[in-house]
């Protein structure tokens, strides 16, 4: 048997058990990613450098952070003012999704997610709502917008070094609007999904201010990754881990300083055990295991594919990229996917004579939106459903994609057809 058809059987059979036993991903996803590497298909020389540390880092940071900013009761006072500006629960949903895919234009989408997802508990325990769909909403939103910006999302990041976009050409770029737009109109259709999905969450909010903020310096350090993310956006060629080292520097500061507040080690031993072990595992896990998949081959079969069967029509060719990286992207990284494809898309387009950036952000919009479909197609994802696990509360794969697959179909759609429109 060829390392290109084991490895197709072992990632298949690893999903499948991933959808099977939800509660245990981290265990099959490190199971996966030993055998990966116990049959030969990945070197264990280049098991560490498969693993996305950068990634790892900014999480285990941000996870810190998150969780001195949750002791400070912030969120709690977030969520009140939020609840009296709308009417019931269901626009407080939309009104959390709208605020985590604005913010996660500029922010890692892992990071937003962290960032968000406490408002978005504390709102639903205001309202006495499950707030498993309510944190799966802001998830996908977040990882809806990543491609809006150059610094939204890692793939937007291999276009811009590929294509030698800046940060403005996301925006107006050769005389056209640039793909931010159509991302953007992807996220309005949204919004009657998130409506229709919450049509019966019609409880009218009653809130009152009562939170009191213990300490503002949370909210501080919290404010200086996003800020520092956006700033740190801005310099090419910088060291790979100046997002991990970032978050996980103000999480340094953010434990120094609650010891010394307190006199003590206990809050920051509290924080720490925060951190959510399991979903770094996870995450870990999965970057050895798509690492294997690259090294077998798989996503450059996937490539030569694309060559045969667009043909000559810049349209199906379109519509083929479009759709096979939604599709693939609900169950691989996006991030060697897009990698792979840049190269590929930029000889098609030469042979089509086509635009090479109606395609490039239609592979874009494909990749960035598809991961929504499943619960471990974006790290965002695995990262709203470590929260509500580690509250306790159980999710579904039927949970995730009954949100995940209206709001990415839509989005992707509408979001590819105004592409089309601007730059075919």
């Amino acid at each position: 048997m060829s390392q290109l058809i084991l490895a197709v059987i072992l990632f298949v059979a690893m999903y499948v058990l991933l959808l099977v036993f939800s509660n245990h991903r981290w265990i099959t996803v490190l199971v996966a990613a030993a055998v990966f590497v116990i049959v030969g298909i990945l070197p264990l020389k280049n098991v560490l450098s498969a693993i996305n540390w950068n990634v790892i880092l900014m999480l285990a940071g941000t996870m810190v952070v998150v969780a001195f900013f949750i002791e400070s009761q912030m969120p709690v006072l977030m969520s009140e003012k939020l609840l009296k500006i709308v009417p019931n629960v269901k626009w407080a949903v939309v009104m959390l999704s709208l605020f985590s895919g604005i913010i996660s234009a500029f922010v890692d989408n892992v990071a937003t997610v962290l960032m968000v997802a406490p408002v978005g508990l504390a709102v639903a325990k205001k309202l006495d709502t499950n707030p498993v769909p309510v944190i799966i909403s802001i998830a996908v939103s977040s990882n809806l917008q990543g491609a809006a910006t150059l610094v939204g999302d890692t793939t937007s990041i291999l276009l811009g070094g590929y294509a030698n976009m800046s940060f403005n050409d996301f925006f107006w770029f050769l005389g056209r609007p640039g793909i931010f737009f159509a991302v953007e109109v992807g996220a309005l259709v949204t919004i009657p999904v998130l409506l229709i999905l919450f049509r019966k969450e019609t409880k009218k909010v009653e809130a009152e201010i009562t939170a009191k903020v213990k300490d503002l310096m949370p909210t501080f350090l919290m404010l200086g990754v996003i800020v520092l993310l956006i700033v740190a956006s801005q310099f090419p060629n910088k060291p790979e881990l100046t997002n991990g080292f970032i978050c996980c520097g103000l999480a340094i500061v953010g434990l120094i300083y609650e010891i010394i507040r307190n006199r003590s080690f206990k809050p920051a031993l509290d924080a720490l055990k925060t951190v959510d072990y399991k979903t770094l595992i996870l995450l870990a896990g999965l970057f050895v295991v798509i690492a294997g998949v690259t090294e077998a081959g798989v996503i450059q079969k996937i490539a030569d594919i694309f060559v045969k069967v667009g043909g000559s029509s810049t349209l199906l060719m379109y519509v083929l990229i479009v759709v096979v990286s939604v599709a693939l992207s609900a169950f691989i990284d996006n991030i060697p996917y897009v990698a792979t494809m840049l190269p590929v898309v930029q000889g098609i387009a030469i042979s089509l004579n086509a635009d090479p950036y109606l395609l490039y952000f239609g592979l874009l919009i494909g990749a960035t939106l598809g991961g929504n479909i499943t619960p471990v197609g974006a790290s965002a994802n695995i990262a709203g459903i470590g929260i509500l696990q580690k509250e306790g509360y159980k999710v579904s794969t039927k949970d995730f994609m009954r949100i995940g697959v209206p709001f990415t179909l839509l989005a992707a759609a509408a979001g590819a057809i105004v592409n089309w429109i601007f730059w075919s």
